[in-house]
């Protein structure tokens, strides 16, 4: 067994009072973030993605594994294969019974449905996939561990730097996923996790008319004296 090896770790330490006024710029520019179903064509720069890809996988991991595959697809035919398997199975959850009526009803103030043309309207689209094991450079099966807690920071970790940029996406998961294991021709050890369609905002852009839950909703506090 080899011994861990460690590095010093001496982050610059912020002041306090910018401690608080970086809290606020941050919550600030989220605050304002949207999933967007209404995008432009316009062009982004392919370095603009792939630099978020890199952001999103600083994301920490069980056992440092980073179990996760970004597949970044600007090719139009592949696009428009990829926004045809995915109305195929939004149409079956919304008009053929698939999603239950509790969850249709939940749905109806986003006003979403199968219909799907932004994945051919944005001029990226991100797939991002869970590894559900390893393979090591001999074959074997390396075994991963908390793989959709792990996934699941990188892509809000994605997001995150997506939005900062002044770009848009959405976390569109059609369900089922598996036409992009095919379409993408990724290995049977991964797994779709998430979808995400990237780009500018359309300039007629409307999105749904929601509110978070207040900050008192959401946490509980056990403050010392």
């Amino acid at each position: 067994m080899t011994n861990p090896t460690f590095i010093p770790y001496r982050p610059g330490r912020v002041p306090q009072p910018e401690v608080i006024e970086r809290a606020q710029w941050f919550f600030d520019l989220m605050e304002g973030r949207r999933s967007v179903r209404m995008f432009s064509a316009d062009p982004v720069p392919r370095e603009a993605i792939e630099q978020a890809i890199a952001t999103a996988s600083t994301a920490p991991s069980g056992a440092h594994r980073q179990p996760w595959t970004f597949v970044l697809i600007g090719d139009h035919d592949l696009k428009r294969q990829i926004r045809e398997a995915a109305e195929e199975e939004e149409r079956t959850n919304y008009q053929g019974g698939r999603l239950p009526d509790d969850w249709l009803e939940a749905l109806r103030p986003l006003g979403t449905d199968w219909h799907k043309e932004f994945l051919e309207t944005v001029p990226w689209i991100v797939v991002l996939f869970e590894q559900r094991y390893g393979v090591d450079p001999a074959g074997n099966r390396l075994k991963h561990f908390y793989v959709k807690e792990s996934v699941g920071i990188a892509c809000g970790m994605f997001i995150a730097a997506i939005h900062q940029m002044g770009l848009a996406t959405l976390t569109h998961t059609p369900s089922p996923m598996a036409f992009l294991t095919k379409l993408l021709g990724r290995p049977e050890n991964e797994r779709p996790f998430a979808m995400l369609p990237i780009g500018y905002p359309a300039d007629d852009c409307l999105v749904p008319d929601i509110t978070r839950k207040p900050l008192d909703d959401v946490v509980i506090r056990f403050l010392g004296t």
